[in-house]
């Protein structure tokens, strides 16, 4: 670089603030685009002097020449600061800038004020200055000269650029005081004899690495190759239809000067080397020869005793742990020696690319022994941690395994006592899944145990010198592992065994719940059913059809109950069964039974009473229908109708009375009153029929009379006959009473027996 007055170092934190930067872009003249980004913060015109007068010190002269178009971008600054950066460019750069370009805010200051100061400056300022919104900034400058900020694609980046910058700066210092270093000590090498034993000469190291310094020039020419040390990824290719971007070498002369440096320095460099090859190589044989004959003492000594010392396979996991963390130890003791080793081999394959025909007998035969013995010791020690990764792993599954079984042991001689069907389901569904998983583990552990004695049985052999282990010892671990293996399957064998006798247990105890919900279930289904027979069984029927069909389905119905209340006790009786073979002491049940007989004995007296108006409703309808049909009728009949219509609007206004003292209604009062509606239009039609009859008497007396006497005699037949009926009906009610008093007392003795078995479990 030319004309660099000072270093990026020295105003480096001046830099990072971004006052000022050379984006790589061009205007329509080429000249190159400066920027001035003003923040709302004050900014320092002494940092922004200093930043422009680096930034001007980096173009070349003909560069300059073009002149600079310079962007202010004050969209987040006051108008003050602008114009005061402005007339600042006259003293910093004055015959260098060509336009400035000041992007004013969205919401611009006061025109007048900058429209006055812009036109009173002009003459003396030297340059052109535009206020110009960003988006059209493009039409001094093409887009792909301008940087995002301005809504152009030519990227910038500045603390990419920062980094290049001082990169560069420390390339030329470093590589310049390397040359002079290096040119000393080889100018000293040709004015002394060459002498093999001495390399005194190259204890002089010059102050910089050669191979750094070089690759970061390298990388800086790549850099500046590609057009990348200005901050610019490819966007010096021109715009579209602007000037072309002139090469990278004529606008900051980095490139050429960088080259130069390197071809001097890789010359001087190379000089350099193959003074210290030569003179190191004699020496580089001899500490090769003693390194080697180390490395193979200490792998057939130490090394191997320490190998045959750790045969041991353990008899837990933790046992394992500790023999690997000791096998751990030796093979870092061990890789000290094989680092020793590649090192070794990769500078004994160094010398024999040098094609030196007086050393490479020697060398061969040295790198020969070597890789013989580090390979045969790697095996080994590879072989021994095999056999510890599958001992790990195989204590590992034992302990993995051995909890499960405890686990599944400890399930099993827990009591069970769950509170319903769904829990002991949960249950057997977890002791299956236990079971799977032992039985999962113990397939694990074969395989585990397996693959070990095959690690064990394959490992590499000892060479024949050497002396083989003991086959005692190997024999041990074999056993140990059949051993444990074998202790596992017994396990797992004794648990199967007791898994078998809880599952039968526990369908046992799902079938004992099933029975008591079930039983549950029947006393609420008849506990509905009485629901529905209290509320909705109220109407009588309007004719004789209608109440005898009403009547039979009540039978219906009341069968249905039967079947329901005979379902309860006999699941009830099966949960006596399960409970004796169970030795359930603590069931609560005992208070299903009793309240299946409460319900059913109060559905009982229900469904007698609702069968009992239903027959008194079909003989009134009957009766009714009778005289209403007949053209002869007499009186009696009419008031047996009459008085039977009464005694049934009676009993529907009576409460059924449970066998407890407690009283309930069937229906509600306006279904009652309608049941009853029905039966007084039928009486009103009988005492209509009354009437007509009572009219006909009144037109024949004497038939009347006649009709009356006759009607006296038949109704003195009528008493007898109706005496002997009623007598008949007594006796018939005492049977149906006794019959009915041996089926309670017999049903009675059921329940007690029923009530004892289910106190019994």
């Amino acid at each position: 670089m030319s004309n660099v007055n000072m270093e990026a170092t020295t105003i480096l934190p001046i830099l990072k603030k971004k006052l000022a930067f050379l984006s790589g872009g061009k205007d329509r003249r080429s000249g190159l685009i400066l920027t001035i980004p003003l923040s709302s913060d004050q900014t320092s015109m002494e940092e922004l002097s200093a930043t422009l007068d680096y930034l001007l010190s980096i173009p070349s002269e003909k560069c300059k020449a073009r002149g600079f178009t310079v962007i202010v971008d004050g969209r987040k600054s006051q108008w003050n600061i602008v114009k005061t950066v402005v007339l600042m460019l006259q003293n910093v750069i004055p015959a260098e800038v060509s336009l400035v370009c000041v992007v004013k805010p969205d919401e611009f200051w006061d025109k007048k004020v900058t429209h006055f100061c812009f036109w009173k400056e002009k003459d003396r300022l030297g340059f052109e200055v535009i206020l110009v919104s960003a988006n059209k900034l493009t039409r001094y400058i093409e887009p792909c000269q301008l940087t995002d900020d301005f809504g152009g694609s030519l990227d910038y980046d500045h603390s990419d650029w920062l980094n290049k910058r001082l990169v560069f700066e420390k390339f030329t210092k470093e590589s310049t005081s390397l040359l002079d270093e290096l040119s000393i000590i080889n100018e000293s090498d040709k004015g002394s004899s060459v002498d093999k034993d001495k390399s005194a000469d190259c204890a002089l190291l010059p102050s910089f690495d050669p191979e750094t310094v070089l690759q970061t020039g390298h990388e800086l020419l790549s850099e500046l190759q590609q057009r990348r040390f200005n901050g610019s990824e490819g966007g010096g290719g021109g715009g579209q239809g602007g000037p072309a971007w002139c090469p990278m070498e004529e606008e900051l002369l980095a490139q050429p000067q960088v080259m130069k440096l390197l071809d001097s320095l890789r010359e001087q460099y190379t000089r350099y080397q193959e003074l210290c090859r030569q003179r190191n190589k004699r020496t580089q044989l001899d500490e090769i020869h003693a390194k080697v004959m180390q490395v193979v003492t200490w792998l057939q000594g130490p090394g191997s005793e320490l190998l045959k010392t750790q045969q041991e396979i353990g008899d837990s996991i933790r046992a394992a742990q500790a023999l690997q963390q000791k096998h751990e130890e030796i093979e870092s003791q061990h890789s000290e020696w094989f680092a020793v080793y590649v090192e070794l081999n990769q500078q004994i394959a160094a010398l024999l690319s040098a094609g030196e025909e007086e050393e490479v007998v020697e060398l061969k035969a040295l790198q020969q022994q070597l890789s013989d013995v580090c390979y045969r010791q790697a095996s080994q020690l590879e072989g021994r941690q095999n056999v510890l990764q599958a001992a790990q792993s195989f204590h590992s599954t034992t302990q993995e395994l051995s909890q499960q079984l405890d686990g599944l042991l400890g399930m099993l001689c827990a009591d069970v006592a769950p509170a319903d069907g769904a829990s002991i389901q949960q249950n057997l569904k977890l002791l299956e899944e236990k079971l799977q998983t032992v039985e999962a583990g113990l397939a694990s552990l074969r395989q585990k145990g397996g693959m070990l004695l095959e690690q064990m049985c394959n490992q590499p052999s000892w060479s024949p010198e050497e002396t083989e282990i003991p086959a005692g010892e190997q024999q041990d671990n074999i056993q140990h592992i059949q051993a444990v293996m074998e202790e596992m399957q017994l396990r797992k064998q004794r648990c199967e065994d007791m898994v078998d006798v809880r599952r039968l247990k526990m369908l046992q105890m799902v079938q004992l719940f099933k029975c008591e919900e079930d039983a549950l279930q029947a006393v609420e289904w008849l506990g509905e059913l009485l629901d529905a027979l209290l509320k909705t069984h109220v109407r009588l029927g309007d004719d004789t059809q209608e109440t005898r069909t009403m009547l039979d389905k009540h039978r219906k119905f009341v069968d249905v109950a039967q079947s329901t209340y005979d379902y309860g006790r006999q699941l009830l009786q099966a949960t006596v069964v399960l409970c004796q073979s169970l030795r359930c002491t603590t069931r609560s049940s005992g208070d299903t039974l009793p309240r299946l007989n409460r319900v059913w004995k109060q559905f009982t007296v229900s469904t007698e009473e609702r069968q009992q108006r239903l027959e008194l409703a079909l003989s009134f309808h009957s009766a009714a229908e009778k005289v209403l049909q007949q053209e002869c009728v007499d009186m009696e009949s009419l008031d047996d109708v009459d008085s039977t219509g009464k005694v049934l609007l009676d009993r529907l206004t009576m409460p059924v009375i449970f066998p407890d003292g407690s009283e309930q209604y069937f229906g509600s009062p306006s279904e009652t009153a309608a049941a009853a509606e029905g039966v007084r239009e039928r009486l009103l039609l009988v005492e209509e029929r009354r009437l007509q009859l009572q009219e006909a008497r009144l037109d024949n007396e004497e038939e009347d009379e006649e009709e009356g006497r006759v009607l006296n005699g038949q109704d003195g037949r009528l008493d007898v006959i109706g005496e002997e009926l009623s007598e008949k009906e007594e006796q018939e009610e005492e049977e149906e009473e006794e019959v009915t008093e041996e089926e309670a007392e017999e049903a009675r003795q059921q329940d007690e027996d029923l009530e004892r078995g289910t106190q019994d479990c």
